[in-house]
């Protein structure tokens, strides 16, 4: 289970783990959506959250801690679902995955903004002090940023591309 919790040790990398965690979400999704596209990146994002509720439940009993920061596959299934726009747009137009690397970047920096700063639901999720929360709060944060890369990339085409 600890294997799963750090994502096969990701989460035992320092400074910032939880960086190092969303970082190594980033390079294990271009394969995922390289070969199953958006679809197969939501079905992963599901198993994660299956998969990961268990691990987090263990290493929080066994740490002794609330929140451990080494477990980290929560910040794994946060940093897919803002990623899910990128796959989404990039299947949609018939672009390469990496033609949209400004899209790769704002998931990741929107998704670590809001997964430090825990804005409304996102903070209300981490406060839960429970699995759920743990895990929560990621998927709250990376809905946001989700929501934040479609804003910018209507931005980036509609607005700025005349």
């Amino acid at each position: 289970m600890r294997a799963l919790a750090t994502f096969f040790g990701a989460g035992l990398l320092r400074p910032g783990p939880g960086t190092w965690g969303s970082l190594a979400a980033m390079v294990v999704a271009w394969p995922i959506l390289w070969l199953g596209g958006p679809v197969l990146l939501v079905a992963a994002t599901l198993g994660v959250v299956a998969i990961g509720l268990p691990a987090i439940r263990a290493e929080v009993a066994a740490s002794g801690a609330e929140d451990p920061s080494h477990v980290v596959i929560d910040e794994v299934a946060g940093m897919w679902i803002a990623l899910m726009p990128v796959g989404f747009g990039a299947w949609h137009v018939g672009a390469p995955l990496l033609a949209l690397w400004p899209g790769w970047i704002a998931a990741f920096a929107l998704f670590r903004l809001f997964d430090i700063w825990k804005p409304g639901p996102v903070g209300w999720a981490d406060r839960r002090g429970d699995g759920w929360g743990v895990m929560g709060d990621d998927l709250i944060a990376g809905a946001f940023a989700a929501l934040g890369v479609v804003l910018l990339a209507a931005l980036a085409h509609g607005v700025l591309m005349t």
